[in-house]
């Protein structure tokens, strides 16, 4: 009996592979060393090989894939409930094969090496960013100890910093050598989000693809490079509904009986993407209230008029990744909608 799909479990070092016939019949179980995978599956004939999407998955995939098999890579989630009993390496691959083999699962697209580098700008960008705040947060309640309190946001952090550096104030020798520090850790890590942010309005003006993107409200560089870079092929999705459920901006269901039961949004998929979906339609919430929507009578309009604010948030987040959907999969720019009769 030929292998026809072979289930891979990854790991550091020791690596577990499982294959089976057309019909699910066990043909193997074995043991790899890591410097030995590539060696292993150059001699299998051509069949379908299934991973869990998990670190170092897609340069596996990108590896696997280069001697003649197809690749599939199935989200952790999913293999769980093929694992019969204890957890081990062996019932892990056993799972990822059965897994593979059902006609419904779902799987991860392979990214390119090109892919994965475009995403680590982001992920970069993103760890930068929470360190600057746990920076702030901590200069702020240090100098809250001795009295001294600015209003909150970022902005405000220069009155901290002229407070801490005031010769004048009485804050003990000690205190402020710890505080200075932190200072220039906060001036540091500015620097470095800077530069990146350089990097990034770099690839939105080459990128054709973001430039149509940045043309749909609160969908900036960051955003419509962010998609570009970490959001797979809109034909991986059927609808732009799809595409926004992927994101999280959906709601949670918990239904039974006929009796349709919503929770909050499902906070599934790409986070990165979600937040800056957010971050965009809290911007454009902010300015229709404070300004005004146009043209009047707009469904934004309507949604002020009578949901709270962070619903309408939302509600403009799924929205805006529906026509990021749209604009992926047909091409084009965004038109704004006439408004309602």
């Amino acid at each position: 009996m030929e292998v026809s799909t072979i289930g891979l479990d990854l790991a550091k070092n020791v690596f577990q592979a499982h294959g089976a016939n057309a019909a699910g019949v066990t043909i193997f179980r074995k043991q790899l060393r890591r410097n030995k995978v590539l060696e292993f599956f150059a001699k299998q004939p051509a069949c379908l090989v299934a991973m869990e999407a998990c670190a170092g998955a897609h340069h596996w995939a990108r590896e696997i894939g280069k001697l003649g098999h197809t690749i599939h890579l199935i989200p952790p989630a999913y293999v769980k409930p093929f694992v019969k009993r204890q957890k081990n390496d062996t019932a892990d691959a056993e799972a990822i094969c059965e897994a593979a083999q059902r006609p419904t699962m779902r799987f991860v697209a392979v990214k390119s090496a090109e892919q994965q580098a475009s995403a680590v700008v982001f992920r970069a960008r993103d760890l930068l960013v929470r360190q600057r705040t746990q920076v702030i947060n901590a200069l702020r309640g240090h100098l809250a100890e001795y009295g001294v309190i600015v209003p909150q946001g970022p902005s405000h952090v220069v009155k901290l910093i002229e407070q801490l550096e005031d010769p004048s104030s009485e804050l003990p020798e000690a205190a402020r050598l710890a505080l200075e520090l932190l200072v220039d850790t906060l001036r540091l890590l500015d620097h470095r989000i800077k530069h990146l942010d350089v990097e990034i309005a770099r690839r939105a003006r080459e990128d054709k693809t973001a430039r149509r993107l940045a043309t749909i409200p609160g969908v900036g560089p960051i955003t419509a490079t962010a998609f570009v870079a970490l959001a797979p092929a809109a034909t991986t999705f059927k609808k732009g509904r799809d595409f926004a459920a992927w994101l999280g901006l959906t709601p949670r269901q918990r239904s039974t009986g006929g009796k349709q039961k919503l929770g909050a949004t499902s906070k599934m998929g790409e986070r990165t993407l979600r937040r800056l979906l957010i971050i965009g339609a809290c911007a454009v919430v902010r300015h229709a209230r404070r300004r005004g929507t146009s043209p009047q009578g707009s469904w934004l309009a309507r949604m002020l008029s009578r949901k709270p604010p962070m619903l309408v948030i939302v509600a403009l987040a799924n929205k805006m990744a529906r026509t990021v959907w749209a604009l992926l999969a047909k091409g084009g720019v965004y038109q704004a909608p006439a408004a309602a009769a």
